[in-house]
């Protein structure tokens, strides 16, 4: 019989690239910005899904007025807050060593991220990916971002693969609860803050620490030569 291949979507943020910290920041210095109190801890929570919907929520528990204007003028803030610290963004352990090990085993993998192209494309730079021959999605390619599943559902059609024979990886639940909604398999890395009992209530069927512990176990999750 002819065996199934497996293929990886990788989120990006917090999965394969050390930045949930930096976009922490981002958002507390746009917060700031708009004359905003809200702790940190509560930023982190909501890091990983889309910026619309982040920034939506946000400003609901703070219980402040929403409007589009004020929605666009925080997204623009982030951008240019977390732009200023992107270069500097390192891949995290594992992740450079992890994406050639896939290429090299010829097994099909993506990326697929809640940022929009402009502050995901200096640390994709930094980890070597050409985003010209390997599929990224972005939010700005899709109608919804995560939890909603259409970023991984394009990565799969990009591919040209079944998203049902897919492993989702990434770091927070919303990427575990978009992998559950597009019939995928998803693996979750504590790299990112969220804890192993929260990523395996989300729908994780293995957790590792970060992409190192993952390449340390590919055989384990399907990603054999």
């Amino acid at each position: 019989m002819p065996r199934l291949q497996t293929s990886f979507l990788f989120d990006l943020d917090g999965t394969l690239v050390d930045s949930v910290y930096e976009h922490v920041l981002a958002w507390r210095d746009a917060l700031d910005e708009e004359g905003i109190e809200l702790s940190v801890w509560r930023i982190h929570r909501k890091i990983g899904m889309s910026g619309g919907l982040f920034t939506n929520i946000l400003l609901r528990e703070t219980g402040l007025n929403i409007t589009e204007d004020r929605i666009d003028r925080l997204r623009r803030l982030h951008a240019e807050a977390y732009l200023t610290r992107a270069r500097k963004i390192p891949p995290l352990p594992g992740a450079r060593e992890l994406l050639a090990y896939l290429t090299d085993a010829k097994i099909p993998w993506a990326i697929a991220t809640s940022g929009r192209m402009e502050t995901a494309r200096p640390v994709i730079e930094n980890l070597g990916v050409d985003v010209d021959s390997i599929p990224v999605v972005t939010r700005d390619q899709v109608k919804y971002a995560k939890p909603d599943p259409d970023l991984f559902l394009e990565a799969a059609q990009r591919l040209g693969i079944d998203i049902t024979t897919a492993c989702v990886v990434g770091d927070s639940i919303w990427d575990m609860l978009a992998a559950r909604r597009a019939h995928a398999l998803g693996i979750g890395l504590l790299s990112g803050g969220y804890g192993r009992e929260e990523l395996e209530r989300s729908s994780a069927y293995r957790v590792f620490e970060d992409p190192a512990d993952l390449l340390h176990h590919i055989d384990e999750v399907g990603g054999r030569r």
